[in-house]
Formats: structure tokens, sequence, C-alpha cells
């Protein structure tokens, strides 16, 4: 008989990282595809992803009715039980059902979950946080996402809206968030939030080696860890900003769910993650009960880009 494979995906506004994983959670082949993937319709996004997958299909060289399974994580909040994407900020997706289009195509079952829940999921199972039962995720990028483990499950609330730990208000008085709040965690410590405030700092006629990479938008990730090795005065201060208010967030979430492991990961924290755990470490214990914080361990992810493709991996059912 011939063996079967799990094709696994994570879904951006941008580019379409895709696996080809065998019978043993090896990645036996890999595609990462960038894509205006936030086209004018729904079709428009799921033809990109067919192709994706039918692409891998042919380079990794297998047949169609070798495929076991397909998986996805992509941003939005995604009823995980019907594969309907209730929303998605960065794709044209509006109560739509995706799943049915793919497993039409490749009769296969398919199964997809936000992005960053998936991405927990990945580490939990088999990253930074294996042999933890309950897991704290905060994904430092564009934006601010999170993802929870409570006892081994990955805890999704009500119509799969929990975990939106980027807009826990920190100072209501603080810069405004894309989500129309001020002072939420994303508006201070994601690559959106940094970046406003080194324009903010250019504004006021200060000098970084960051004002191109800040002046059509948000910075790479790349330039920043290139802007703190040579000792940029401005970018340092955004990163000190970002970290005092994950410490905060931390804090906050460490009190709340008393769990086993904290966990940092997205493209931020994949490019400069040291730095960002050592600058969290030495505040955190300011804001923990000190009798829940010596149970709790704080890590960076393990997997990087990876982490959502073994997530999408954990989410097949056997």
């Amino acid at each position: 008989m011939a063996e079967l494979y799990n094709i696994c995906l994570d879904i951006g506004g941008t580019k379409i990282l895709g696996a080809v994983f065998n019978s043993k959670k090896e990645i036996v082949y890999r595609l990462k595809k960038k894509t205006k993937a936030g086209g004018d319709t729904s079709t428009n996004v799921e033809e990109v992803i067919i192709s994706v997958v039918k692409e891998l299909i042919d380079l990794a060289g297998i047949k169609i009715d070798q495929i076991h399974s397909i998986a996805a994580g992509a941003p939005g909040v995604i009823n995980q039980e019907t594969g309907v994407v209730l929303f998605s900020p960065n794709l044209p997706w509006k109560n739509y059902n995706i799943r049915k289009p793919i497993e039409d195509v490749f009769k296969a079952p398919f199964y997809i979950g936000n992005d960053v829940n998936v991405g927990v999921l990945g580490e939990y199972r088999y990253g930074a946080a294996k042999g933890y039962s309950n897991v704290v995720g905060l994904f430092v990028g564009t934006g601010m996402g999170g993802g929870l483990i409570l006892d081994g499950k990955l805890y999704t609330g009500n119509q799969f809206k929990a975990a939106e730990y980027g807009h826990m208000i920190l100072d209501p008085e603080g810069p405004l968030c894309n989500c129309g709040q001020r002072g939420c965690l994303e508006a201070f410590s994601s690559k959106q939030g940094m970046s406003s405030y080194i324009r903010q700092q250019i504004s006021r006629g200060r000098e970084t080696m960051m004002a191109d990479s800040v002046s059509e938008g948000v910075f790479k990730s790349k330039s920043l860890k290139t802007a703190l090795a040579e000792g940029d005065e401005v970018a340092m201060e955004a990163v000190d900003r970002a970290c005092h208010y994950l410490a905060v967030a931390s804090g906050n979430l460490v009190n709340t769910f008393s769990p086993d492991v904290v966990v940092y990961g997205g493209g931020v924290i994949e490019a400069v993650g040291d730095i960002f755990l050592e600058k969290i470490l030495a505040e955190v214990d300011r804001y923990c009960m000190p009798s829940i914080r010596e149970t709790v361990d704080f890590k960076k992810a393990a997997l990087g880009d990876d982490s959502i493709l073994y997530g999408a991996l954990s989410m097949i059912k056997k």
C-alpha cells in the first residue's frame, strides 16, 4: 500500500507557506509562495490555496490519492468544527465555508483554524511547550496574536473568539489601536506599535537607522535586528517599550491562568527573541503574584516559521 501524506498550510495575506508531511510526521517537501491572496473575492483566495496544494503534490512526486488530509492556519475568527471563516482581517472571507471547495477538489478532509491558535498548538505538540498541560502563547508580528492551551486542549472560547491578548487594554489613554480602542498591547508591542513609536520620534527630529524601514508602514524584522546590533537608540527604546508592556500583559495572564509556560513566538521573536525574552524576564516578576510566578516557565517558540505547519498537522484526526 502506498504511503499516505498530509499537506499543511500557513495562509497569510501576502504569502502561503506549505509543507508535505510523511507518515513519520517529517517534512519531505516545503514551498513558500508570495501571493496577492487578498484579492477581491473569496474564490480568488481558494484558487491560490488549491494551486499551492497541487504544486506541492506535483513537486513532492506524490499522487493525489496519497493525500490523507489537508490542514491550515489562517488569520481571523474561524469555526474549526465547520471550516467556516467567520471573519478574516487580511483576507476577503466572511461567513465563508472554505472547507467545501478544498475537499471537493482533493477528496480529502480539510481542517482549518486561527493561525496563532494553530501556532500555539504546534509549539504545544512539537515545540517549546511540549510536555506542558497549560500554555499561554503570545505571537509578536505585524499585530499581536494569542493562543491558550488549558488542561491539554486548545481553548477557543465562545464562537472561537478567545485569546485576543493583543487587545488587552493596558493604558486607556494610550496610543490608538487598529481595533478602535486605545492602549491595547498590540498598540505598544507589535511591529505596528513599534513602527508608530519610531515614526513619532522621527517627527521630533531624532535620527534612526529605522527611518526608511518605517516610512511606508511596518518595518521588516531583519531591519530591527540590524538596528539593535548597531546600538540604534530609537530602535532600542521601541523595543524597551514593547517589552515593558509584554511583561505587564504576561503578568496579568500568569495571574489569570497560572499556566505551566508562557511561549513567545512570531516574526519579531524569531528575529530578536533573545533580546525580548531577556527584557521581559527582567520585569515580569513585578506583575505576577510570587506564589504563581514560581511555577511558570517563560520560553521562546522553538519551531519558527514551522509552528503553524506543525499546529495544522496537530489538528488532523487520525
